[in-house]
């Protein structure tokens, strides 16, 4: 059993065969440590509250189920990315999508980047503010071939390495490489005013 007086010490891939040998603090550390940076991957790719919160409840489980098997041959983020990636290409290939739909205004949800809670001020015009950057930044991700969209994401959202996305998307380093500073482009492009 591992202590989890303090989990941002102790590497995923310990808590994951902590959890694998019971011990469910490991896994709460685990959910807490990843469970933003996997929804707004989701979120981002298929741009739809209610479908990101079906897959990230189907990458969980997936987790849960898969711990007793789980040996620690790549980082854990990279597997657990990977399962993530999967459950989106299912999803996209059930619906017959291959392109991302996105949020818009006439959705019957609310944008699920409001249900997040506030770090700083209250003020109507700092919340108007926001919410702009935040439709800029919808717009923009939106305005990216998907290729470069899933590797910036895979990159700032799950915090993966270059080779890491490489193997899980299964391109080249170099490609890789590309797609990311292509979408950096893009998104300076379209937010340089901000």
């Amino acid at each position: 059993r591992i202590s989890i007086t303090s989990p941002y010490f102790v590497p995923d891939e310990s808590l994951m065969l902590a959890y694998a040998r019971g011990d469910a603090a490991a896994f709460d550390a685990l959910s807490a440590r990843h469970k933003s940076g996997v929804y707004r991957y989701l979120l981002r790719n298929c741009g739809h509250a209610g479908v990101a919160d079906e897959l990230f409840q189907d990458v969980w489980m997936s987790v849960i189920r898969a711990r007793a098997s789980y040996v620690p041959s790549a980082k854990l983020t990279t597997w657990l990315y990977r399962i993530a990636r999967n459950r989106l290409i299912d999803h996209w290939r059930a619906t017959g999508h291959v392109e991302l739909v996105t949020h818009g205004p006439d959705d019957d949800m609310d944008d699920p980047l409001d249900a997040l809670p506030a770090t700083s001020g209250y003020e109507p015009e700092v919340r108007v503010r926001a919410r702009e950057v935040a439709e800029r930044l919808k717009a923009a991700f939106a305005t990216l071939p998907v290729a470069q969209r899933e590797a910036f994401l895979l990159h700032q959202e799950g915090g993966l390495e270059l080779a890491e996305i490489a193997t899980l998307t299964g391109v080249g380093v170099e490609t890789v490489k590309s797609r990311i500073r292509y979408a950096v482009a893009k998104l300076r492009t379209e937010l340089g005013d901000l």
